[in-house]
This record gives structure tokens, C-alpha cells and sequence, in this order.
């Protein structure tokens, strides 16, 4: 059997979407098909199965965020400008699509983390490095005195990612833009008062 050819970030960038409209649970291979452009066999010839197209699109979001990521924090700007933009794009996000498809992390983070462990660790692992790279721009804006060195960058981190996945599960209830936009403006002040 030849290897399929296709884009394959193409691809694992509408699986995401997919999976972020209906869940993996309520995925079908018919959903996944139309999503992607190819065939039953083109998926289990490359991905296996559906888990498997899951476990590629989880990888994929995690490269597309972290490329994100460091779009927001050029160092063109003051670091605080940065956050500020980044959190403001966060709402955005937030508000411009449907809630449910605004995190791939957080909706499989709710659905699956705790029944697949692979999941599990993808998920950790994107946090981890996710909060790390909080962490080292909050430690820039210190060294840069844009923010007291007394505070502890990576408890900072912490708290701002905690704040991040509230803010994305709490647009699960369709607040108004503002309300996002207000609790957003509270996590950029806490974290920098």
C-alpha cells in the first residue's frame, strides 16, 4: 500500500476543527472525512484511527500555539504591552468564534484527559511548556522593571494559565464580549499590580 499524500498540516488543522465543533466523542469518521478532504483508508493509512488523527491534531495545536505564542512576544514592545495584546487576542478568539471551538486543550481536557492517558500527557506537556514560556516573559519583564521582581514569575504563570482556561470554559456560557473583555482586563491587573 502507497503512503497518501496530502498536506498534512492542512489536514490535522481541519481534524482540529472538527473535533472542536462536535467533541472526539461525537466525531464520526463521516464528520472527519468531510473535514478533512480524504478518504476512510487515507485516515487509518496515516493516522491509524480517529484517536490516533486526534493524538496528530492535539500535536499540531501545540505547534500552532506556540508559534502564536511567540508572534505576541517579539520584544518589539514593552513585554506588558505584549501580555496585554495576548490576553486581548484571547478574548477575541473567544468572541469572533463559537466558545466551544475556541480551545482544541480545553475541549479535549474536559472530554478526555482522564480516560486516555496519552491525551493526558499531551495535554500536560502543552501546558507545562505553555506556562514555562508565561513564566519566561513574565522574568523578562522583571529584569526590564516592567513588573516587581518580588513576585514569583512562576507562580504568576500559573495563575495567569488558570485564569486563560477560566476564561475559555467560562465562554462555554456565552457571555457578553465585555464581560470576557473585563476579566481578561482583571487577570492582566492582578498579574501586574
Amino acid at each position: 500500500m502507497r503512503n497518501a499524500e496530502f498536506d498534512r498540516e492542512k489536514v490535522l488543522r481541519s481534524a482540529m476543527t472538527a473535533f472542536m465543533d462536535k467533541g472526539y466523542g461525537k466525531t464520526s469518521m463521516q464528520d472527519l472525512t468531510k473535514a478533512t478532504g480524504l478518504h476512510p483508508g487515507s485516515i487509518y493509512c496515516a493516522f491509524d484511527n480517529k484517536r490516533g488523527l486526534l493524538l496528530a491534531a492535539l500535536e499540531q495545536y501545540k505547534t500552532d500555539r506556540s508559534a502564536e505564542f511567540l508572534r505576541f512576544f517579539s520584544g518589539n514592545k514593552p513585554v506588558l504591552v505584549e501580555l496585554k495584546a495576548y490576553l486581548d487576542n484571547i478574548v477575541q478568539e473567544c468572541i469572533s468564534c463559537e466558545a466551544a471551538k475556541a480551545c482544541l486543550l480545553t475541549k479535549a481536557l474536559n472530554e478526555m484527559a482522564q480516560q486516555d492517558e496519552e491525551v493526558q500527557t499531551i495535554i500536560t506537556e502543552n501546558l507545562a511548556n505553555w506556562q514555562q514560556g508565561i513564566a519566561d516573559v513574565l522574568a523578562l519583564a522583571q529584569s526590564k522593571g516592567e513588573l516587581s521582581a518580588k513576585r514569583d514569575s512562576q507562580h504568576l504563570a500559573r495563575f495567569l494559565v488558570m485564569g486563560i482556561y477560566g476564561l475559555r470554559t467560562f465562554a462555554h456560557t456565552h457571555p457578553k464580549g465585555e464581560t470576557l473583555q473585563e476579566l481578561a482586563d482583571q487577570l492582566f491587573f492582578d498579574i501586574t499590580a
